[in-house]
């Protein structure tokens, strides 16, 4: 009788909405100011309160918060969801945990934190009277915690744990160093470390390993460079082809970097289902018969596609480039290639060994590239159908400028082309 009660027990607390344990919200907005000052380091934040969990904070009958009896409740708020999990570093070295200076409990309707001196200001000023009616999960917690440094001019950095504040996280962090323009930061996921204000290789460091990971993360760009090996498993022809690929990337990277590319809503879903075509293409082009002097410059072509590509993963990363956008650009590269590299050296062999003790090269080239095509098939009609959604773009004088921008920009292109093409055949006729 006894277990049946606990469990008739448990089985009501758990069909109580009230009691339940506190869900984890979808969405949460963090705003947040670093600022060093002689030997103190001051973070700013803000947060929803519906984030910090399983807290224990004084109610009146009404439900409403207790301002007066808060600050215990709201400093433990902000150790246990914020300060424990935020790490700060000066130097290359984590800073000891802060102190709280001052809690707030705050009102959504609030605009403080639009300035770091309002900010401040708020935090500062007195608690909100008791009469005004908040509850606990509809409120702000407004604090400011205090790092000891060593100096305002050292090299910060900063780890920013709030992904468990809630399922989304959207932090909006800004770095005001003495004598330096702000730097914002707009961040939505786990980041790692982030350098506040990066010297040229901290930044180059960073991108290198972008690139790098991102070749080996990415399906389509893996796909596309099977579809140039499986024909060409020499290395000779093959650096030809991935260089030329590295450099046409290389182009629409720097420009889409540079808000050279249209920032239309229809622009993405076009690259991706272009990108999804170039493989397509690039298969089909094996099954029939691929020539190197035709391979290449088809690369080049489709390479100033996955440029854009690369954009896209970029577009946010780039503020962390700081004031090194240009080489964090060519890092990004450097890291593309090396990725490449190692994918080059992992497949020559890997086709080599089964074009010889599996299936003969001709049936093993159009087996491998028809299985890639049925890929790339499936891939063009799903992107295409999303790009069907969009409306067709107004041609207004605006987009007869950039279009012509981009016009020039393919006849310049394309002279290189022929140039180098040009080149390619004296060469191959040198040799022979």
């Amino acid at each position: 009788m006894r277990i049946r009660s606990l469990f008739a027990l448990l089985v009501l607390l758990a069909l109580q909405p009230g009691l339940g344990a506190h869900e984890v919200p979808n969405e949460v907005t963090v705003l947040a100011y670093l600022k060093p000052e002689g030997q103190v380091l001051r973070f700013l934040i803000r947060a929803p309160l519906v984030s910090m969990r399983d807290i224990s904070v004084p109610v009146s009958a009404d439900n409403y918060l207790v301002l007066s009896q808060a600050d215990a409740a709201l400093t433990d708020a902000a150790t246990l969801w914020i300060s424990d999990f935020v790490k700060i570093y000066e130097n290359g070295q984590a800073l000891p945990p802060p102190a709280v200076r001052a809690v707030r409990a705050e009102l959504p309707s609030n605009r403080a934190f639009s300035t770091y001196d309002s900010a401040l200001a708020t935090v500062q000023s007195p608690r909100l009277p008791d009469t005004t009616q908040l509850v606990w999960e509809q409120g702000m917690l407004d604090v400011l915690f205090e790092y000891p440094i060593q100096s305002d001019r050292s090299q910060f950095a900063i780890a920013p744990g709030f992904t468990r504040l809630g399922l989304q996280v959207n932090v909006g962090l800004r770095f005001l160093a003495p004598d330096a323009p702000e730097r914002v930061f707009d961040v939505h996921a786990d980041v790692g470390i982030v350098e506040l204000d990066p010297r040229w290789y901290q930044a180059a460091w960073l991108f290198v390993k972008e690139g790098y990971w991102h070749i080996l993360d990415g399906t389509d760009h893996l796909l596309f460079l099977l579809c140039l090996v499986i024909p060409f498993r020499r290395l000779r022809p093959l650096l030809v082809i991935v260089t030329a690929f590295t450099v046409a990337h290389s182009v629409t990277l720097i420009a889409s970097a540079y808000d050279l590319a249209p920032d239309s809503l229809w622009f993405p879903p076009l690259v991706e289902t272009v990108i999804a075509a170039s493989i397509l293409y690039m298969a089909l082009e094996n099954i029939v018969g691929a020539g190197l002097q035709r391979r290449w410059i088809m690369t080049f072509a489709f390479g100033l596609v996955h440029g854009f590509g690369f954009s896209f993963l970029l577009r946010e990363r780039l503020q962390f480039a700081g004031d090194h956008l240009l080489s964090s650009l060519l890092a990004f590269n450097g890291g593309v290639e090396a990725g490449q590299l190692l994918v080059l050296v992992v497949l020559i062999p890997a086709l080599g060994w089964i074009f010889t003790r599996v299936v003969a090269e001709r049936m093993g080239v159009i087996l491998l590239s028809a299985i890639v095509a049925h890929t790339a098939w499936h891939w063009m009609t799903e992107r295409g159908a999303v790009l069907a959604g969009f409306p067709w773009p107004v041609m207004d004088a605006t987009a007869w400028a950039a279009l012509m921008r981009w016009m020039m920009a393919a006849v310049v292109i394309s002279g290189l082309l022929w140039w180098a093409s040009g080149v390619g055949r004296r060469w191959e006729g040198l040799k022979d």
